[in-house]
Protein backbone atom coordinates (compact mmCIF):
# COMPACT_ATOMS: atom_id res chain seq x y z
CA UNK A 1 0.00 0.00 0.00
CA UNK A 2 1.43 3.41 -0.94
CA UNK A 3 0.79 6.76 0.65
CA UNK A 4 -0.40 9.48 -1.72
CA UNK A 5 0.51 13.11 -1.11
CA UNK A 6 -1.47 14.29 1.87
CA UNK A 7 -1.43 14.00 5.68
CA UNK A 8 1.02 11.51 7.22
CA UNK A 9 1.78 10.45 10.77
CA UNK A 10 5.42 11.56 10.62
CA UNK A 11 7.84 13.28 8.28
CA UNK A 12 11.61 12.84 8.44
CA UNK A 13 14.40 15.10 7.17
CA UNK A 14 17.74 13.40 6.49
CA UNK A 15 20.81 15.24 5.21
CA UNK A 16 22.70 12.38 3.55
CA UNK A 17 21.70 9.35 1.52
CA UNK A 18 23.75 7.08 3.77
CA UNK A 19 21.77 8.32 6.79
CA UNK A 20 18.47 7.48 5.11
CA UNK A 21 19.52 4.22 3.45
CA UNK A 22 18.69 1.69 6.18
CA UNK A 23 15.43 3.48 7.04
CA UNK A 24 14.30 3.35 3.43
CA UNK A 25 14.79 -0.43 3.38
CA UNK A 26 12.31 -0.75 6.25
CA UNK A 27 9.55 1.20 4.46
CA UNK A 28 6.73 -0.61 2.65
CA UNK A 29 4.99 0.73 -0.46
CA UNK A 30 7.55 3.39 -1.20
CA UNK A 31 6.52 6.09 -3.64
CA UNK A 32 8.84 8.87 -4.85
CA UNK A 33 7.88 12.30 -6.13
CA UNK A 34 10.65 14.31 -7.77
CA UNK A 35 10.50 18.06 -7.44
CA UNK A 36 12.70 20.83 -8.76
CA UNK A 37 15.15 20.51 -5.87
CA UNK A 38 14.20 17.49 -3.74
CA UNK A 39 12.81 14.01 -4.11
CA UNK A 40 10.06 13.36 -1.54
CA UNK A 41 9.19 9.80 -0.61
CA UNK A 42 6.22 8.26 1.16
CA UNK A 43 5.33 4.83 2.50
CA UNK A 44 4.45 2.94 5.65
CA UNK A 45 6.66 1.74 8.47
CA UNK A 46 5.56 0.08 11.69
CA UNK A 47 1.93 0.69 10.80
CA UNK A 48 2.41 4.44 10.41
CA UNK A 49 2.34 6.58 7.28
CA UNK A 50 5.57 8.45 6.69
CA UNK A 51 7.11 10.96 4.32
CA UNK A 52 10.80 11.78 4.10
CA UNK A 53 13.43 13.65 2.16
CA UNK A 54 17.21 13.52 1.75
CA UNK A 55 17.77 17.26 1.77
CA UNK A 56 21.53 17.67 1.61
CA UNK A 57 23.84 19.17 4.20
CA UNK A 58 23.27 22.46 5.96
CA UNK A 59 20.64 24.65 7.55
CA UNK A 60 19.23 26.17 4.36
CA UNK A 61 18.61 22.81 2.69
CA UNK A 62 17.14 21.27 5.85
CA UNK A 63 14.80 24.20 6.42
CA UNK A 64 13.58 24.17 2.82
CA UNK A 65 12.94 20.42 2.87
CA UNK A 66 11.14 20.67 6.21
CA UNK A 67 8.83 23.41 4.95
CA UNK A 68 8.00 21.41 1.82
CA UNK A 69 7.25 18.28 3.87
CA UNK A 70 5.00 20.26 6.20
CA UNK A 71 3.12 21.92 3.34
CA UNK A 72 2.72 18.78 1.27
CA UNK A 73 2.14 16.13 3.92
CA UNK A 74 0.86 17.87 7.07
CA UNK A 75 2.70 15.53 9.46
CA UNK A 76 1.71 15.20 13.09
CA UNK A 77 5.40 14.84 13.99
CA UNK A 78 8.50 16.24 12.26
CA UNK A 79 11.78 14.38 12.80
CA UNK A 80 15.31 15.49 12.02
CA UNK A 81 17.44 12.36 11.77
CA UNK A 82 21.08 11.67 11.05
CA UNK A 83 24.57 11.61 12.50
CA UNK A 84 26.05 14.07 15.00
CA UNK A 85 29.46 14.75 16.46
CA UNK A 86 29.96 14.31 20.17
CA UNK A 87 31.05 17.31 22.21
CA UNK A 88 30.49 15.81 25.66
CA UNK A 89 33.22 13.26 26.55
CA UNK A 90 30.72 10.70 27.89
CA UNK A 91 28.93 10.29 24.56
CA UNK A 92 30.34 7.22 22.82
CA UNK A 93 30.41 6.54 19.10
CA UNK A 94 27.39 4.61 17.85
CA UNK A 95 25.13 5.81 20.67
CA UNK A 96 21.57 6.90 19.83
CA UNK A 97 20.73 10.29 21.33
CA UNK A 98 17.51 12.30 21.56
CA UNK A 99 18.53 15.89 22.38
CA UNK A 100 15.89 18.02 24.03
CA UNK A 101 17.31 21.46 23.25
CA UNK A 102 18.44 22.84 19.88
CA UNK A 103 20.62 25.89 19.42
CA UNK A 104 22.39 27.48 16.47
CA UNK A 105 25.84 28.99 16.61
CA UNK A 106 25.43 32.74 16.63
CA UNK A 107 21.75 32.60 17.61
CA UNK A 108 20.22 33.31 21.01
CA UNK A 109 17.20 31.13 20.24
CA UNK A 110 16.73 27.94 22.22
CA UNK A 111 14.17 25.48 20.87
CA UNK A 112 12.65 22.62 22.84
CA UNK A 113 12.53 19.21 21.17
CA UNK A 114 10.47 16.15 22.01
CA UNK A 115 12.70 13.77 23.96
CA UNK A 116 12.34 10.84 26.38
CA UNK A 117 14.65 12.19 29.09
CA UNK A 118 13.90 11.66 32.77
CA UNK A 119 12.46 14.58 34.71
CA UNK A 120 15.45 14.63 37.08
CA UNK A 121 18.12 14.73 34.35
CA UNK A 122 18.83 17.75 32.13
CA UNK A 123 18.12 17.29 28.42
CA UNK A 124 21.00 17.05 26.00
CA UNK A 125 21.70 20.13 23.89
CA UNK A 126 22.64 19.99 20.22
CA UNK A 127 24.20 22.99 18.47
CA UNK A 128 23.80 23.48 14.73
CA UNK A 129 26.78 24.95 12.89
CA UNK A 130 27.56 25.91 9.31
CA UNK A 131 30.85 24.01 8.95
CA UNK A 132 31.86 20.48 9.93
CA UNK A 133 33.60 20.38 13.32
CA UNK A 134 36.20 17.84 12.21
CA UNK A 135 39.03 18.18 14.72
CA UNK A 136 39.09 17.38 18.42
CA UNK A 137 40.29 20.94 19.08
CA UNK A 138 37.36 22.45 17.16
CA UNK A 139 34.94 20.32 19.16
CA UNK A 140 36.51 21.33 22.47
CA UNK A 141 36.27 25.00 21.55
CA UNK A 142 32.67 24.60 20.43
CA UNK A 143 31.71 22.80 23.64
CA UNK A 144 33.32 25.53 25.73
CA UNK A 145 31.62 28.31 23.75
CA UNK A 146 28.12 26.82 23.67
CA UNK A 147 27.84 24.28 26.49
CA UNK A 148 26.33 21.86 23.96
CA UNK A 149 26.65 18.08 24.13
CA UNK A 150 26.40 17.44 20.37
CA UNK A 151 26.98 19.19 17.07
CA UNK A 152 25.35 18.87 13.66
CA UNK A 153 24.41 21.04 10.70
CA UNK A 154 20.60 20.69 10.42
CA UNK A 155 18.67 20.15 13.67
CA UNK A 156 18.00 23.78 14.58
CA UNK A 157 16.70 24.57 11.10
CA UNK A 158 14.22 21.68 11.13
CA UNK A 159 13.10 22.50 14.67
CA UNK A 160 12.60 26.14 13.70
CA UNK A 161 10.36 25.11 10.78
CA UNK A 162 8.36 22.86 13.10
CA UNK A 163 7.88 25.65 15.65
CA UNK A 164 6.69 28.03 12.93
CA UNK A 165 4.10 25.44 11.86
CA UNK A 166 3.02 24.58 15.40
CA UNK A 167 4.31 21.01 15.12
CA UNK A 168 6.06 18.73 17.54
CA UNK A 169 9.67 18.04 16.53
CA UNK A 170 12.01 15.24 17.56
CA UNK A 171 15.72 14.94 16.85
CA UNK A 172 17.15 11.43 16.47
CA UNK A 173 20.93 11.35 16.14
CA UNK A 174 23.65 8.71 16.24
CA UNK A 175 27.02 9.83 17.58
CA UNK A 176 29.31 9.33 14.59
CA UNK A 177 32.50 10.65 16.19
CA UNK A 178 33.47 11.30 19.80
CA UNK A 179 34.61 14.56 21.38
CA UNK A 180 38.28 13.58 21.39
CA UNK A 181 38.27 12.21 17.85
CA UNK A 182 39.50 14.07 14.78
CA UNK A 183 38.00 13.16 11.41
CA UNK A 184 39.96 12.92 8.15
CA UNK A 185 40.35 16.27 6.47
CA UNK A 186 38.56 14.87 3.42
CA UNK A 187 35.36 14.08 5.36
CA UNK A 188 33.59 16.93 3.58
CA UNK A 189 33.60 14.76 0.44
CA UNK A 190 30.93 12.55 1.97
CA UNK A 191 28.74 15.57 2.60
CA UNK A 192 28.74 16.98 -0.91
CA UNK A 193 25.64 16.46 -3.08
CA UNK A 194 27.58 14.71 -5.87
CA UNK A 195 26.51 12.03 -8.32
CA UNK A 196 28.21 8.62 -7.77
CA UNK A 197 30.48 9.23 -10.77
CA UNK A 198 31.58 12.68 -9.63
CA UNK A 199 32.03 11.44 -6.06
CA UNK A 200 34.29 8.67 -7.37
CA UNK A 201 36.31 11.22 -9.29
CA UNK A 202 36.64 13.43 -6.21
CA UNK A 203 37.79 10.49 -4.08
CA UNK A 204 40.30 9.48 -6.75
CA UNK A 205 41.72 12.99 -6.71
CA UNK A 206 42.09 12.92 -2.93
CA UNK A 207 43.80 9.52 -2.98
CA UNK A 208 46.26 10.67 -5.63
CA UNK A 209 47.31 13.49 -3.30
CA UNK A 210 47.23 11.47 -0.06
CA UNK A 211 47.21 7.68 -0.60
CA UNK A 212 46.36 6.93 3.04
CA UNK A 213 43.10 8.84 2.61
CA UNK A 214 41.51 5.82 0.92
CA UNK A 215 41.80 3.76 4.10
CA UNK A 216 40.54 6.63 6.25
CA UNK A 217 37.52 7.28 4.03
CA UNK A 218 36.72 3.58 3.73
CA UNK A 219 36.69 3.13 7.51
CA UNK A 220 34.49 6.20 7.83
CA UNK A 221 32.09 4.80 5.23
CA UNK A 222 31.90 1.42 7.00
CA UNK A 223 31.06 3.16 10.25
CA UNK A 224 28.40 5.25 8.48
CA UNK A 225 26.68 2.12 7.16
CA UNK A 226 26.53 0.63 10.66
CA UNK A 227 25.31 3.91 12.12
CA UNK A 228 22.59 4.09 9.45
CA UNK A 229 21.16 0.79 10.67
CA UNK A 230 21.18 2.02 14.27
CA UNK A 231 19.56 5.27 13.20
CA UNK A 232 16.81 3.53 11.21
CA UNK A 233 15.72 1.44 14.19
CA UNK A 234 15.65 4.49 16.42
CA UNK A 235 13.59 6.54 13.97
CA UNK A 236 11.06 3.74 13.55
CA UNK A 237 10.81 3.44 17.34
CA UNK A 238 10.08 7.17 17.70
CA UNK A 239 7.42 7.00 14.99
CA UNK A 240 5.86 3.99 16.70
CA UNK A 241 5.82 5.74 20.07
CA UNK A 242 3.91 8.65 18.54
CA UNK A 243 1.52 6.45 16.55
Amino acid sequence: MTVAPGPVDAAVVFALAVEADAFERLVDGRRDTRGARFTFSTGRVGGASVAWCVAGVGRAAAADAARHLIAGHEPRLLITAGFAGGLAPHLRRGTVVRPGIARALGSTARLTLSHPGAADSPPLTIVTVDRIAASATAKQELAAATGADLVDMETFAVAEAAVAAGLECAAVRVVSDEAGESLPGEVSLLARPLSPLRRLGAVAGVVSRRPRAMGDLWRLWERSVLDSTTLARAVVAVIGDKG
